[in-house]
């Protein structure tokens, strides 16, 4: 065991008094607590990551409901699991749970839970790096329990399981040890590779509930650099349990770092605009050689909301002659507007992936910055009061005002309204002149 109060310096007062009242809890439940999981390993290595998770011997929910009071914060309990959660603010949230030990009925099955010891608990982990808990109670004062050699591999940047049956009882473990990889530059110990691909060439992957792959592959589509996950993954020969029509090559591994510039380039220069899925986007580029079916098969295999699906088959839309309208210099702004307003920013930001060419990609940026943001001052009720009866024709007479408003036709209320006067003229002749006066005080 290490004391690691030294450690204490890089976290936030805020953070410090929280485990301050984990101790007080633990000093009058009688309950020790030990803080487990990513934090330690990132603390460690000097990263910041405000999840916590707490595990007692004794009773979790009970325990977190004692700090939940302390704290006067919100509390999701989970009985059937003896876990509970404390929801601080937006940023942080403090998972509890009762020390417990699991056991595996077969390959990737889910676990048969019971209580158990700390030492059981940290076992049942999958890396030795995410196998070590910092000690809260007082009798604990910070020291690093360190039963499985953590700390060293993490020096040593390995990966490393804890045991041989780590990848069959979990293979799930195999996406995690290869985000872990990536994410801190380490290498996994060649026992643990060894593990790791007699797992994959037993198509284990294959056999786990899909929404669990799912979970884990969104996860590392949201790492930093998804296009090396990607790669490691697609040479281990672990993707199959996406696709096994999948084979992304140099064009795919291109797209991704195109799609990473144009993530950060709209970061940039559109912070207030609604927000978007950057893992979606990878997601895409990833499905993108394959067929539509394909694609369709994929998200309703992979559990993906309707939401979620709808936008991955509009990245679909993206072909040659989409690319082409784009890249001509001399469409207008309403033709620009009708082509790009349909689609999800998603799908937007994937397309302006895909090509160099400068007047694309400008057109593409002004729909953005300008065309995407222009209003109409009218509106049906002033359709309603010139006699327009409800009904489809509304919507053809504001789309030809907006098209005419996009191009810099009209640029005022009275111009839009002018507009619609030529319009109901044209279509119903002069003798059925509509009367403009109930609008002109307006």
């Amino acid at each position: 065991m290490y004391n690691m109060k030294e450690y204490l310096k890089k976290i936030p007062h805020a953070i410090k008094r929280l485990f301050v009242l984990v101790k007080e809890v633990s000093r009058e439940t009688k309950m020790p607590a030990y803080l487990v999981g990513g934090f330690p390993r990132d603390l460690i290595l000097g990263a910041m990551d405000w999840d916590l998770d707490i595990t007692v011997e004794g009773d979790g929910v009970k325990f977190a409901e004692v700090l939940a009071g302390k704290l006067g914060a919100a509390l999701i309990k989970h009985e059937r699991f003896r876990t509970a959660t404390v929801i601080l603010d937006h940023r942080v949230k403090v998972d509890i749970a009762t020390t417990r030990k699991e056991i595996y009925p077969f390959s990737a099955s889910l676990p048969l839970v019971s209580p158990g010891s700390l030492r059981e608990d940290l076992f049942r982990r999958d890396f030795t790096i995410n196998a070590m808990a910092f000690g809260l109670s007082e009798s604990m004062d910070w020291e690093l329990i360190d039963i499985f050699g953590g700390k060293d591999d993490l020096a040593a940047g390995k990966i490393r399981v804890l045991h041989d049956l780590s990848f069959k009882d979990d293979p799930t473990r195999i996406l995690r040890a290869v985000r872990f990889k990536q994410r801190y530059n380490f290498k996994i110990e060649p026992k643990t590779l060894c593990l790791l691909k007699e797992a994959v060439n037993s198509g284990l992957l294959e056999k786990v509930n899909p929404h669990r792959t799912r979970d884990e592959l969104i996860l590392m589509l949201k790492e930093r650099n998804p296009s090396a996950q990607l790669k490691q993954l697609s040479a281990l020969g672990a993707l199959s349990f996406i696709s096994d029509k999948l084979r992304p090559g140099k064009l795919t591994y291109d797209l991704f770092k195109s799609v990473h510039k144009e993530i950060i380039w709209f970061m940039q220069n559109f912070p207030f605009h609604r927000q978007f899925e950057a893992w979606l986007i990878y997601f895409a580029a990833l499905l993108r050689p394959l067929a539509l079916p394909e694609i369709k098969k994929v998200a309703r295999r992979l559990g993906l909301s309707k939401k979620e699906e709808q936008k991955i088959v509009s990245c679909r839309k993206i072909n040659q002659r989409l690319i082409r309208r784009l890249k001509n210099r001399h469409i207008t702004p309403a033709e620009i507007f009708g082509l790009l307003k349909p689609l999800s920013y998603e799908t937007v930001i994937l397309l302006r992936s895909v090509s160099h060419d400068n007047a694309f990609r400008k057109h593409i940026a002004d729909f953005l910055k300008i065309y995407n943001g222009v209003r109409l001052c009218i509106s049906g009720d002033d359709l309603f009061r010139l006699g327009v009866l409800p009904g489809p024709r509304y919507q053809k007479i504001l789309n030809k005002v907006l098209a005419a408003r996009l191009n810099g036709k009209v640029k005022s209320r009275q111009e839009e309204l002018a507009l619609i006067g030529r319009i109901l003229m044209h279509k119903n002749g002069e003798e059925k002149c509509p009367d403009m006066s109930a609008l002109k005080k307006r």
